[in-house]
C-alpha cells in the first residue's frame, strides 16, 4: 500500500496534504481506475490524522470527480475521460467486479508494449472470446472405451449442473470427431489427460481436466470400521472400483474384505448385500441396484447393509471452474 506521509509542523493543512497526495496518486496511476482506496480505519492508522478529517478528504475526492463511492464496498478511483467507456464503475458488471477494468487494462498495455496496434488488440481480445464462446457450444468428455462408466458419471454430474447438453466420446475415436468440427470443448478426469491431450493439441482444441471428488467422507468411515470388515463398492465405472481395490487395500492393508460390481453386475450385488457391512455407491444407477439387490435379499440378510451415496465424482471446485471457462457462472 502506497505510503502517505504528513508534516504536522507544514502551514499546509493536513487534509490538503493527503488530499494532494492521493490525486498525486491517482494522476500517476499508482491508484488506477478500479483501484480501491485504503478505509479511513486503516489510512487514520497510517497517517495518525482523525478518521473524520480523512472522510472530509474522500468527501471532497468524490466532489471533484476522482473516485466514487460504492454502498457497502468502499472507495474506488473514478475512470477519467475515454477511461469511462463501457468499463465504467455505474456498470453493475464493473461494481461487481471491481478489479476487472485493471486486469483489461494491464492486458492491453502489454500487447501495446509488444508493438500491437489498438485495433490488433481488439481483434485478439473478440477472436479469443469468440472462440471460447463457439468451443462452450460444444461440449465432449472423452474417456477410455473400457471405462464408458466414468464418463457416464462425469456426463451426469455435468449436464445437472451446467444445464447444457454434453457429448460423450471414447478416447479412440475422439481423433475422428475433432476432425468434423471446428470447436470444442473437451473435459476428461486428470486420470486421463495425459493420453487425451496428444489427441487434441494439433487439432486446437482446448482440453480441460477435471480433479475427481476428494472422498475424505468415505475414507473417514473405511477408517473406522472394524478388522475383517466386508465393504462393498458399486460404481458404473469400472476403472472406479479398480482404483478403489488399490487405494482401499492401501489404507487398511488385508484387514478389510473388498467386494466390488457394477450396476448391471446382478449375481455380484446380491453377493454383496449379503456380505457387506457398509456399500458404497458412487452414483444414482448403482445405489437403485443396490437398494434394489437389498430389498430382494432381505429374507436372508440379519442385518442389512449400510448405504452410502458418495456426494459426486467430479470436484466441486473443478465444475465452478469449468463453469467460469465456458462462460456459464
Amino acid at each position: 500500500m502506497l505510503q502517505f506521509r504528513i508534516q504536522p509542523d507544514s502551514e499546509i493543512p493536513s487534509s490538503t496534504q493527503l488530499f494532494n497526495q492521493i490525486r498525486f496518486a491517482i494522476a500517476s496511476r499508482q491508484y488506477p481506475p478500479g483501484y480501491k482506496l485504503p478505509s479511513t480505519r486503516a489510512l487514520a492508522m497510517q497517517t495518525g490524522l482523525h478518521r473524520n478529517t480523512i472522510s472530509k478528504v474522500y468527501r471532497q475526492l468524490e466532489d471533484e470527480g476522482f473516485v466514487e463511492s460504492l454502498a457497502g464496498s468502499g472507495i474506488y478511483v473514478r475512470a477519467q475521460g475515454h477511461e469511462g467507456g463501457s468499463s465504467s464503475l455505474q456498470s453493475p458488471i464493473f461494481q461487481k467486479y471491481p478489479e476487472a477494468y485493471k486486469i483489461v487494462q494491464q492486458a492491453i498495455d502489454e500487447l501495446l508494449s509488444q508493438g500491437c496496434s489498438l485495433n490488433q488488440a481488439r481483434e485478439i481480445f473478440l477472436a479469443e472470446i469468440d472462440w471460447r464462446l463457439r468451443c462452450s457450444a460444444r461440449v465432449l468428455v472423452a474417456v477410455p472405451a473400457t471405462d464408458m462408466g466414468a464418463g457416464e458419471l462425469m456426463i451426469y454430474e455435468l449436464e445437472e449442473s451446467l444445464q447444457i447438453p454434453i457429448q460423450l466420446v471414447a478416447m479412440e475415436e475422439l481423433a475422428a470427431v475433432l476432425d468434423q468440427t471446428s470447436s470444442a470443448t473437451v473435459v476428461t478426469s486428470r486420470y486421463f489427460i495425459g493420453e487425451v491431450e496428444p489427441i487434441a493439441a494439433p487439432r486446437a482444441v482446448r482440453v480441460i481436466p477435471l480433479d475427481i471428488y476428494d472422498y475424505a467422507k468415505e475414507f473417514d468411515v473405511v477408517k473406522g470400521l472394524s478388522q475383517d470388515s466386508c465393504i462393498g463398492v458399486a460404481s458404473l465405472s469400472p476403472g472406479i472400483l479398480r482404483a478403489t481395490e488399490v487405494i482401499l487395500h492401501g489404507l487398511r492393508g488385508d484387514e478389510l474384505l473388498v467386494m466390488t460390481a457394477q450396476p448391471k453386475d446382478t449375481y455380484k450385488l446380491q453377493a454383496i448385500v449379503k456380505r457387506a457391512q457398509v456399500i458404497f455407491c458412487t452414483d444414482p444407477s448403482s445405489f437403485a441396484a443396490v437398494q434394489a439387490a437389498v430389498h430382494n435379499a432381505l429374507e436372508d440378510i440379519i442385518r442389512p447393509p449400510k448405504l452410502i451415496r458418495c456426494e459426486n465424482y467430479i470436484g466441486t471446485k473443478s465444475i465452478n471452474l469449468l463453469k467460469r471457462e465456458l462462460g456459464l457462472g
